[in-house]
């Protein structure tokens, strides 16, 4: 299927117009133009190949949002005209355990990124959403529905689901307390998905400016972090802390935060790796 986007040839070098070949119809597969593919950080990383190695020439785009326009013979969950989404990953191999969860994303045998990987054949580089034309097994995209604003959506694919599944994994909900560090990209999805999960809400942040913003998202609470002995009087009051921080910084007061059996979920990634004190973690049975 002929195809246009935007391709990374090298490291570092900028975007420019490239044709391209997207695969056939396969029997489970559905065709779909694009309407919005986001701009996702790591998009950035890994045309700059910042996170290790990379494969190029790469067609970054893993935040899509388009309408449906072919299926193929054995397609069951999708029509032509219907909105579709896809997502960080566009395979994985199908027989795992995880991936007869329905966990693929943590395939055991690694799932298939929608670009920066190949495909299951080992030789096929996998292009992503910057592009005008895509091509997924059905099993991997999701319906979008039609009332919804698709230039907001295309960020759910990636950031969205990034915040919204730890929320649902750790029961996010009314009782619960949760903190969300950083107010960004990541950050202030979060704050909307707690608060709408119902959650009593707290944002961290560096930046006192913000706090207007984040009680607009719908935060309860908002602490300033710039003085880190702010954070001394919500000791052991935390069901669940979110890091959407990429920078290094000590996780040691926040960890302190977390009430018996609470839980610290990292999801912004720090440029090296982080020391924690064990006992932190053991004193109340809290997990990192």
């Amino acid at each position: 299927m002929q195809t246009r986007g935007y391709v990374v040839k090298a490291a570092k070098k900028p975007l420019e117009s490239y044709d391209f070949q997207r695969r056939e119809l396969r029997p489970r597969d559905v065709a779909l133009d694009i309407f919005y593919a986001g701009i996702c950080h790591s998009d950035i990383h890994q045309a700059r190949e910042e996170w290790g190695a990379a494969i190029f020439p790469m067609v970054p785009g893993h935040e899509i949002v388009g309408k449906v326009t072919q299926v193929g013979s054995q397609v069951s969950k999708f029509k032509i005209g219907q909105l579709i989404g896809v997502g960080v990953f566009v395979d994985s191999c199908r027989k795992c355990s995880s991936c007869n969860a329905g966990l693929e994303q943590y395939c055991v045998e690694g799932m298939t990124g929608t670009y920066n990987a190949y495909e299951r054949d080992g030789k096929t580089i996998a292009f992503g959403g910057y592009s005008d034309k895509f091509v997924i097994d059905e099993d991997y995209a999701v319906h979008v529905p039609e009332n919804l604003n698709l230039s907001g959506v295309a960020p759910l694919m990636c950031a969205g689901i990034t915040l919204y599944s730890p929320l649902k994994n750790w029961k996010a909900g009314p009782g619960k307390k949760v903190g969300v560090m950083g107010l960004g990209g990541l950050g202030h999805m979060g704050v909307k998905f707690s608060h709408a999960l119902g959650a009593e809400t707290t944002v961290f942040s560096h930046s006192p400016e913000k706090e207007s913003d984040a009680k607009r998202m719908g935060a309860d609470h908002f602490v300033v972090t710039k003085n880190i002995t702010e954070l001394d009087e919500h000791k052991q009051s935390f069901d669940l802390i979110l890091n959407t921080v990429s920078a290094d910084l000590d996780l040691e007061p926040y960890l302190q935060l977390l009430k018996l059996d609470g839980t610290l979920v990292v999801i912004g990634l720090p440029g090296k790796p982080y020391a924690i004190n064990a006992g932190t973690l053991l004193g109340q049975r809290r997990s990192l």
